[in-house]
């Protein structure tokens, strides 16, 4: 299993950026996929999420209401877009296929496969 993201970018606060991410090499049907983003020197940290048994999506705090995550199964592709983007959103963002369902959504733990990337650089 491998993904791809791609779509960051530099941005003045306020604008949109459209993250994606293509999954290859297995199944992502009925798989619940998720964003994560970090800033160096801290944590990983939960973005968004969708359910693949039923798409129910759920955010961080910091997303809700400007970041809508989707998906398009048929593609294996799936998306984050980011509106009213502020500087405090800057950070490298990374997709994750979960395997687990043990835990919570935003515990890192229940993901196994992971993209390389992709950095948001939002300037005020």
């Amino acid at each position: 299993v491998q993904l791809q993201a791609s779509g960051g970018g530099r941005v003045q606060a306020g604008a949109s950026l459209r993250l994606s991410c293509e999954g290859s090499g297995g199944s992502f049907s009925g798989v619940s996929m998720s964003w994560f983003r970090q800033v160096p020197g801290k944590e990983r940290e939960f973005v968004a999420t969708i359910f693949g048994s039923n798409g129910s999506t759920y955010y961080a705090d910091s997303a809700k209401g400007r970041f809508t995550i989707s998906r398009d199964n048929a593609k294996s592709v799936f998306y984050l877009q980011m509106n009213s983007l502020k500087s405090e959103d800057t950070a490298v963002y990374y997709c994750a296929r979960r395997w687990s369902y043990s835990g919570g959504y935003a515990d890192l733990s229940q993901y196994n496969f992971w993209g390389q990337g992709t950095q948001v650089t939002v300037s005020s």
